[in-house]
């Protein structure tokens, strides 16, 4: 058994393609630096991140790929799923050495995986689109938390930029930590020094932040929501179907 250490990042795993197939070995399992090693493995191998070696890599991904394979291969990799590192790199592999497209080929399991993987991360980027809700501060920032089961913020960045592109706003993954800001011009990675901040955790403001007209624009979309609801047609299970109940907390509506 070959075993690859990588630094658990798509660039190196990128490289790590590149390296295989200048070393002529191909793994059997990747796995993250300081990772425990399994019991029996025959050989280990350090993967060190280049960029350039991932940037002719993803170049022949190109060649090789629509432009709709190529977004699920990115979008499957933000899946976080615990074997994705060996099956994208199966993949990647299968896709480099086919002499011609094989990307519909869903009797292949690994294809069929990235396939079904990039549509769940897609699915869920939608859902992130529809019910982020903005709080203003009294800064002026415009402030949404959600906690999204695959790590899609960064495919919501664009959306986000060009429908609020004269407001600063902050979006933050409480799952994960992390979020973007906006300050106008450009939108930057941010992380906090003390994470466990309330409403970095619940997602709501404390009242002290707000805008002083927030709280009326928070009770006036909650009045709207009430007045256009018919409970004769009340469907409790298509609405949580539309709107799962794991963003209800983050929902001003709901709340």
């Amino acid at each position: 058994m070959i075993i690859f250490q990588y630094d658990k990042t798509f660039e190196g795993l990128l490289t790590a393609v590149f390296e295989a197939y200048r070393l002529k070995k191909f793994p059997d399992s990747i796995i993250k630096e300081g990772d425990t090693l399994p019991l029996f493995y025959d050989e280990t191998y350090t993967v060190i991140t280049d960029d350039e070696k991932a940037e002719r890599v993803w170049k022949s991904l190109g060649n090789k790929l629509s432009k709709g394979a190529l977004s699920m291969l990115t979008y499957s990799w933000l899946s976080e799923a615990s074997d994705i590192a060996i099956v994208l790199f199966r993949y990647i592999r299968k896709i480099t050495d086919a002499s011609r497209s094989i990307e519909t080929n869903f009797a292949d399991p690994d294809i069929l995986a990235v396939s079904k993987l990039g549509k769940k991360v897609a699915d869920e980027r939608y859902r992130i689109l529809q019910f982020m809700r903005f709080q203003k501060t009294t800064e002026g920032i415009y402030y949404g938390a959600m906690e999204p089961l695959y790590d899609v913020f960064p495919l919501t960045i664009r959306h986000f930029r060009d429908r609020f592109a004269d407001q600063k706003w902050l979006i933050y993954d409480v799952k994960r930590h992390y979020g973007y800001y906006y300050d106008g011009k450009e939108v930057n990675e941010i992380t906090f020094a003390d994470p466990k901040q309330t409403h970095l955790l619940t997602g709501k403001l404390d009242e002290s932040l707000l805008d002083k007209n927030e709280k009326l624009f928070q009770t006036l979309w909650k009045s709207y929501f009430k007045s256009i609801c018919i409970k004769e047609r009340l469907n409790p299970v298509k609405h949580k179907k539309d709107m799962p109940v794991r963003y209800w907390k983050y929902l001003t509506e709901k709340n």
